[in-house]
This record gives structure tokens, C-alpha cells and sequence, in this order.
């Protein structure tokens, strides 16, 4: 058979009035390809192959860089429950940072295969647009074999479940898709990356320079370092971690590109990191050449396993076992502060169920999975067919590296041939959980400003080390290597100029409170000033300053619940903006062609937007420290401000600013590869602004009513 058809060794055409019915077991094995199509300009293809079943990827090759006739060698098993469906292969050109080509494609109809016996089949790929040009063919080998024992007897790390119907919800489907996304989901490692340095690299603009920047991608997961302008030798001192998944492989990509505002990038070049060859804990240093030009890549890379994350049932909770508890209570104490301290604790999340969820689907129900997100680590819940209150009953356990983390939980809707529709989102603080308390969440928006419908049940627990959270709240924070661009956005503009203009105008008030001493406004006031100064004058030492902050603290700590419950209600009516994400999409797609015009215009407007918020978030994470807003920080900041205190009243501040300077100019000669970092801008990191304080705090469920009551109230 030629075109989409997939000739079948056994030459039978497919027959769709049988219908084919069971569990079955497919052995596929990727052998090689033929006479590829052509895809890059220098007269090759990057091809790698997806194997697809009722419109989900179930299977990805390996990609082999420049060859026609790539030998894959790769085998992968599906376990079916029909035949009817047939399986769907594609071919594409892998372009890394750009659109992957299409090479064509070809369908195996699998009622036809003959069972139990190893078949050999040719795929010949065709183009649907274009059906009469020749894209070469696939070699592959399948065997089909009925499986008669259940899936979690006999599964292999390579096993991928799938299903007759997407809208069928039975409980035997469910405990099959529990198994599998919690199979996919697991890591075997973090590998920690240290980009250094790039050395002797092409220039790529007229000035003979680039400003070059790094892309790194690990299977699914990416990361794009910072861009350092007009330097051919560049110095990141960047740090990151990835996951090292079992059904990933461990190849790192790496590339190299150079940014030109305005235009598309330039690519100065490539190499690639074979994981699987370096050994464990321990970190290596590596200098990578860039294959297809000159230049060197510098690298730092240690390869740590992990065994910090699950997913399990309800009936294997791990600190609801007393003796498994105590081990954890014991890996976390006191005494054990100084060993690993990236691990400062874990955290326990016990998803149970959902109410007065969102209908997503025409049928007035949805089909819900539940996203669990802490820093860069992702798990996720089954899906819950056809039901808008479901109950899934998994426990979630993450390792805590930052006890300033924020647990995400965000609720879905599966749909088959489309990305996920959002239905709600909550997120939660570590440092505001309290352990072992069961709580109803009332679901926010996406950009978590307000409500939405439905409530999800959680229980968590959190067990950490207060030493190690300490010492890691000084340290860089961990940065997210999947997050959206930023876009252009007038009213994320105004609303980052109001929150300056805001910061701005507590500092012109405290100004003018003090000029209105000094112009004797009030003489009492103004006696009391000038005495206060005087005494304050003459008797200054340098230890007053971190003392009378201190004191500012303490103040804050004991008068000043009732001037945050006042912020709190003020925060709430500043952030009640009306969502107007839909006319943005439609204004974008209007003007896509002028806005690519305005790409240097763009890069201006981001840069500014973001130095507002940066502006903001400072002044207001000042102000939240001092408010106890986070009672963790402002405790850390009040022993921090006791041992200064102590500090400078003990020691001469001129031995002080010596030994500082002495650190200061020795550290790149102690350690040639530090990352620079600042104390104190890695502290205020911590300290939530005033959006992410809105977008914690809880929403109140009315206790008189239930979301399912409140919907048979109010049927619209």
C-alpha cells in the first residue's frame, strides 16, 4: 500500500467492520529509515520519529543529527485495549529553537497485523499535501500478542497505557491512567549545570563582536541563559537544575546563538553532553568545542540522585506511618544542619478531592486532572471522566530546597484534541501551612487575582530543617526553566507604575512629616524632634542603626496587626482589574505583521515594564519585611539585626569593613568559578510583594453554603 496507508507484512487490507476488542500488547521496534527527505540547507535532515494513537503522542525516537538514512535501533511497548484505531507515524526534521519540518508520514493499521508472530513492515511516507513526491520509508518490526494479566503486573519502564474512548470513566481506566502519569512523571536524577564561560567565539555582527546567549534543552525541559552584549569571550556564572528522566534519555543539548534586536537570531553553534557518561555526585568540569564553528563552552555539571519525590494512594501515606515519620523528623533535625544543605525539607500533599467545578465540555461536564507544581518539579493527578466534583485521593511528596517555595495547584480539564482547558488555580505559600490540617481552597483565575468556580480539598504537611531554611534563604533563588515570555501589556504597565508611584509616595510622606518639623508646624512635635535629634547626635554609634531597625520590627510585631488587615483590604481593591486577555489575543492577531515591525519598540516597552516591577517589588518586599507579613523572614531578619548589632558594638567598624574588603577582593582567587551573588537581594527575593501577597492569601469559603447548593440556587 502506498501513501498514508501502511502496508502490513501480511498484506491484509484493513477491514474496519472487525472490531477487535481485549487487552493486547505492541512491540514495536524503530530500525532505520531510507532516502529521508531533504530538510536543511546543507543538503541533510535531523530526523526523529512520533508514533501517535487516538491524536496522543505515545512514543518519540531519539533524533539523529545530519543523515538520510538514520538507523534508530529503538524498541517501545503499547499496551491496547482496541484495534480499531490505527497507529499513526511522523517524520520531522528537528530544528532546535525553530519549528520542527515535517518529512512525512504514514498509518499502521493494526487489525490487520497477525498475532503473536514478529512481523517486518515497511512504511512508505508520504506528504498529504503533496502525495505524489517521494519522502523515503521506515523500517520496523511489530509484534502483536493479546495480555491477558493485569497492566501493573507485568509493565515495562517503556509501557504506555491507552484507552478505547476518551469520555468512557470507569474505575478500572482510572487506576490504569493513575499508574501511568505516575510512571512518567518520576525522576532518577537532578543534573546541576554551572555555565561558566564561553571562550573564543565567532563574531557575528559588523562591529566584530556577538552578544551571545545559551539555549539548553533535556528532553521536554529547556533553559535560556542571560545574553552578555559585545563579547566574543562571555561570562555567565549562571546556575541551574534539570531532571533526568527515565524515558527522556540523557543527552543535553546545548546551542549557542547570538541576539539581534529587531531580526532573527543569529546561531553560532552547537554540541551535545552525554549524560549517561558521567559519573554520579560528583561535579565535573568540562569544556565543550561548538561543533559546526570555533569556540568553547565552559561548563560545571554534577549528576545527584534523587529519591525526594512520589506519587501513591491514600493507603501508602508516608508520614502517617509513625516509623517512617521519626526517620524524617531525624534527617531533618537540628543536629544534621550542616550535611546536604540543599535539602532542607519535604513537604506531603494529599489531593482529595474537588467540588462546583467549572463545566468545561458541551455535555455540561469536565473531564479534571489536577497539576501539582513546586519550583520546577511538575506532578500530576489521573484524569476523572465526565464528573465536576471528583475525587482522586493520590499523595504527592516533593523535596523542599527553598522553604520560601510556592505550592501550585491547578486545575484542568483533559480534552482530546486540544491543549488542557484551565478550570482553576491556588496557590500556597510552605511557610503558611499548617501540618496535618485539612483545608477547602477556593479556586482563583489564572492570574490569581480572583475567584473562579469550585473548591479542591488538601492536606499537607510540611518537615524542615530551620538552619538549612535559614542559610538557603541567602543563596540565589531557584529560577523556573519553563515560563512564559513576557508580553506587551499596557495594563500590566500601569498597574507596575501605580505600585512605584505608591512606594514612592510613602517615602515623599514620611519627607514631609519630617520638613513639618522643621517648619514648626506643631512646637510640641517640633521641641520633641530637636531635643530627640541632639541627644541622638551626640551620643551616635554605628550599632543604632541595625538596633533602632530592630526596634522597628519589634514595633511592627506587637501594634501592627490592625494596620495589616487595613493593607490587606487595600491590596485587594487595588488588584480588582477586569480581565481583558480576550481583546488582547484579538488585537494581537489583528496586528501581528505591524507588531513584527516593532520588535526593537517591544524589547524598550519589556525593559521598562520590568524595571518598574523590579522597582515595586523592592520597595514593597522593604515594607513586608518590616509588617511581618512573613513572620519566618522577619524573625530571620531580627536575628540577622541582633548579631550586627552585637557585631558592631564588640568589634572597631574599621577591622569590620577590612576583613569585608579583604573577602571581597579574594573570592574570585579562593574560587575561580563563584557565582557573584548579593545577600541581601537573594533575602528580599524571598519576601512576597504585594501581587504575590494578594495571590496567596486565601479566599473565605461561606460556610452556609456549598458549591453544589449554590449551584442549584442559581441554575445560570
Amino acid at each position: 500500500m502506498a501513501g498514508m496507508g501502511a502496508p502490513c507484512a501480511s498484506g491484509v487490507t484493513p477491514d474496519r467492520s472487525i472490531h477487535s476488542s481485549g487487552m493486547y500488547k505492541l512491540e514495536i521496534e524503530l530500525k532505520r529509515g531510507h532516502n529521508l527527505a531533504v530538510r536543511d540547507r546543507g543538503g541533510s535532515s535531523d530526523p526523529y520519529v512520533k508514533f501517535k494513537l487516538a491524536g496522543k503522542e505515545v512514543f518519540r525516537s531519539k533524533t539523529i543529527h545530519k543523515n538520510l538514512n538514520p538507523v534508530w535501533d529503538e524498541k517501545t511497548t503499547l499496551i491496547l485495549d482496541c484495534l480499531s484505531e490505527p497507529l499513526y507515524v511522523k517524520v520531522f526534521d528537528y530544528d532546535f529553537g525553530l519549528q520542527d519540518d515535517f518529512m512525512g508520514s504514514a498509518y499502521l493499521y493494526l487489525e490487520s497485523l497477525e498475532q503473536q508472530r514478529t512481523i517486518p513492515v515497511t512504511l512508505v511516507l508520504k506528504d498529504p499535501q503533496l502525495p505524489d513526491q517521494d519522502l523515503g520509508s521506515l523500517e520496523l518490526s511489530v509484534t502483536l500478542t493479546p495480555k491477558d494479566s493485569p497492566l501493573e503486573e507485568r509493565r515495562d519502564s517503556t509501557t504506555m497505557l491507552l484507552r478505547r474512548s476518551w469520555k468512557r470513566s470507569t474505575k478500572q481506566q482510572s487506576l490504569r491512567l493513575s499508574e501511568l502519569h505516575r510512571k512518567s512523571q518520576l525522576w532518577r536524577g537532578i543534573v546541576s549545570i554551572a555555565l561558566i564561560e564561553g571562550r573564543n567565539l565567532i563574531p557575528m555582527d559588523p562591529n566584530g563582536l556577538s552578544d551571545p546567549y545559551v539555549k539548553f534543552r533535556l528532553g521536554p525541559q529547556k533553559y535560556r541563559s542571560k545574553t552578555v552584549p559585545k563579547t566574543l569571550s562571555p561570562q555567565w556564572r549562571e546556575q541551574f537544575d534539570l531532571h533526568l528522566y527515565e524515558e527522556t534519555g540523557g543527552v543535553l543539548e546545548i546551542t549557542v546563538w547570538d541576539r539581534d534586536t529587531g531580526r532573527r537570531d543569529d546561531f553560532i553553534g552547537r554540541c551535545q553532553l552525554d549524560l549517561s557518561t558521567l559519573s554520579k555526585e560528583q561535579t565535573h568540569h568540562l569544556e565543550l568545542p561548538l561543533e559546526e564553528s570555533r569556540g568553547f563552552v565552559v561548563l560545571l555539571v554534577t549528576l545527584t540522585a534523587s529519591a525526594h519525590v512520589s506519587i501513591a494512594d491514600l493507603s501508602v501515606t508516608p508520614l502517617d506511618d509513625p516509623q517512617e515519620r521519626a526517620e524524617i523528623l531525624k534527617r531533618y533535625r537540628v543536629m544534621k544542619s550542616l550535611s546536604n544543605l540543599k535539602d532542607v525539607g519535604i513537604v506531603q500533599v494529599k489531593v482529595m478531592r474537588a467540588e462546583g467545578l467549572m463545566a468545561a465540555d458541551v455535555n455540561g461536564k469536565s473531564d479534571p486532572f489536577c497539576v501539582l507544581e513546586l519550583n520546577n518539579d511538575r506532578l500530576q493527578t489521573h484524569t476523572v471522566y465526565k464528573n465536576l466534583n471528583p475525587e482522586w485521593n493520590k499523595v504527592f511528596t516533593f523535596n523542599v530546597k527553598d522553604i520560601h517555595s510556592v505550592l501550585e495547584v491547578t486545575v484542568f480539564d483533559e480534552d482530546r484534541d486540544r491543549s488542557a482547558d484551565f478550570l482553576g488555580k491556588v496557590a500556597i505559600p510552605l511557610l503558611h501551612i499548617r501540618n496535618g490540617e485539612q483545608k477547602s481552597y477556593v479556586l482563583k483565575n489564572k492570574e490569581l487575582t480572583g475567584p473562579t468556580k469550585g473548591v479542591i480539598y488538601l492536606e499537607i504537611d510540611v518537615i524542615y530543617n530551620t538552619v538549612k531554611a535559614a542559610l538557603r534563604t541567602v543563596v540565589p533563588a531557584e529560577q523556573k526553566y519553563i515560563e512564559e515570555e513576557p508580553k506587551v501589556s499596557k495594563q500590566l504597565l500601569q498597574q507596575n507604575f501605580n505600585r512605584v508611584k505608591r512606594c514612592i509616595m510613602v517615602l515623599i510622606s514620611y519627607g514631609t512629616y519630617i520638613n513639618s518639623c522643621f517648619e514648626w508646624e506643631s512646637a510640641q512635635r517640633s521641641i520633641i524632634s530637636f531635643v530627640l535629634f541632639v541627644v541622638v547626635v551626640w551620643n551616635f554609634e554605628l550599632y543604632m542603626l541595625p538596633l533602632g531597625l530592630l526596634l522597628l520590627l519589634v514595633w511592627n510585631y506587637f501594634f501592627s496587626s490592625s494596620s495589616r488587615d487595613t493593607s490587606d483590604m487595600s491590596m485587594e481593591a487595588m488588584f480588582e482589574w477586569e480581565d481583558d486577555e480576550e481583546d488582547k489575543e484579538d488585537k494581537e492577531s489583528e496586528h501581528k505583521g505591524f507588531m513584527d515591525k516593532l520588535y526593537a519598540i517591544q524589547d524598550v516597552f519589556i525593559s521598562v515594564q520590568s524595571a518598574l516591577d523590579e522597582v515595586a517589588s523592592h520597595g514593597e518586599r522593604i515594607k513586608n519585611t518590616f509588617n511581618w507579613t512573613v513572620p519566618f523572614l522577619s524573625w530571620l531578619a531580627i536575628t540577622a539585626l541582633c548579631s550586627a548589632t552585637v557585631l558592631l558594638y564588640l568589634i572597631p567598624l574599621r577591622y569590620l569593613v577590612l576583613a569585608w574588603g579583604v573577602n571581597k577582593f579574594t573570592k574570585k582567587l579562593r574560587d575561580p568559578y563563584m557565582i557573584d551573588n548579593n545577600e541581601l537581594l537573594d533575602f528580599l527575593s524571598r519576601v512576597p510583594s504585594d501581587v504575590q501577597v494578594m495571590q496567596y492569601r486565601e479566599l473565605k469559603v461561606d460556610p452556609g453554603q456549598s458549591p453544589n447548593k449554590r449551584r442549584r440556587t442559581n441554575p445560570s
